[in-house]
């Protein structure tokens, strides 16, 4: 097993070998952009992880590995547009750099190149792969239109909000372990036990991301906080807040969601503070911990080495920890 910067390392330099600017470069220098812009990697790091995991080769999942960060990456181009958001991980965004008809291109053939990359497998892991990213990618659209609609929406549930973020978060990263789990030839029980794994870290992950949105540092978190709530977006911290406020301050909140003022800081600061007055940010707090105890206790019924069950919850502590 490896260290997750080691494995970070290794998905980098793989990603520079087979990443390069072609002609014409309007459609492939966004791409080559937003892919170096860093980020943690999560992903594929879970894939190369996986491999490891179950006794395989984790040098036979970089090309899987690689396929899941770009259409990580595919995702945030056209999120960003979709959002109209001018930073993503501290730099100005594709659409912002260049137009949105060519954010919207270069991420097309972004998910094509994604694709591509499962054509270098054995015809049965070929089909394993390409049959679960494509599951993952129809689920991921879903969750995006969820979230789209919700912000026209006043009625969103909690329940609603969870299966929109594990939509459009959590199966990512479900699929990102169970493609290594393929590639290092688990059953196929520890294939969907490790897939259930990802799924609640991803819900935790998309929940903290949520919070930090709202609370995070500007300098660490990597965009603009606040985000969320100047886009009127039912985050879990905005469900439950509602939830807890008597009817006026409920008609108040209601109410900062329905206006874009000119000065959007001050909605910022009076939406927080409903937050937090509400008990709301301590039970977001809970809800992040809930869901990654109920991965890692998943995790202590997976029969593999524990050498990678200790990598994989240190992993996940850190993504809990985290302030970006």
């Amino acid at each position: 097993m490896f260290s997750t910067e080691a494995y970070r390392d290794l998905l980098t330099a793989h990603l520079q070998e087979k990443i390069k600017t072609e002609e014409p470069k309007n459609l492939y220098e966004p791409m080559v952009y937003i892919l170096n812009l860093g980020g943690k990697r999560l992903r594929p790091v879970l894939t190369l992880l996986a491999t490891d995991l179950f006794g395989g080769d984790h040098k036979l999942a970089l090309d899987a590995a690689l396929a899941v960060e770009i259409f990580h990456n595919f995702s945030l181009v056209h999120d960003d547009i979709m959002d109209d958001a001018p930073i993503r991980r501290g730099k100005p965004t594709v659409h912002e750099l260049w137009d949105v008809n060519t954010g919207i291109l270069s991420g097309d053939v972004m998910l094509i190149i994604a694709y591509q990359l499962f054509e270098n497998y054995e015809p049965k892991t070929f089909r394993d792969l390409a049959t679960l990213f494509s599951h993952t990618a129809v689920k991921v659209c879903e969750g995006q239109q969820y979230d789209v609609d919700f912000e026209n929406r006043d009625d969103v549930s909690i329940s609603e909000y969870l299966t929109m973020i594990t939509y459009k978060t959590a199966v990512l990263l479900g699929a990102a372990l169970q493609m290594g789990a393929i590639i290092g030839n688990a059953t196929e029980e520890q294939q969907h036990q490790i897939y259930d794994i990802g799924i609640n870290l991803g819900i935790a992950f998309q929940l903290m991301d949520d919070y930090l949105d709202a609370f995070g540092d500007e300098k660490t978190f990597g965009k603009k906080t606040g985000g969320d709530i100047i886009e009127n977006k039912k985050t879990f911290l905005y469900l439950k807040t509602l939830d807890n406020l008597d009817t006026g301050d409920a008609a108040q909140l209601r109410h900062l969601y329905s206006v874009s003022p000119e000065d959007p800081e001050s909605k910022i600061v009076m939406v927080k503070e409903l937050m937090q007055e509400s008990g709301a940010v301590d039970e977001t707090v809970n809800a992040i911990s809930e869901y990654t105890q109920k991965a890692m206790d998943l995790l202590d019924r997976l029969e593999v080495p524990e050498e990678g069950k200790d990598m994989l919850r240190k992993l996940a502590s850190g993504l809990m920890r985290r302030k970006v």
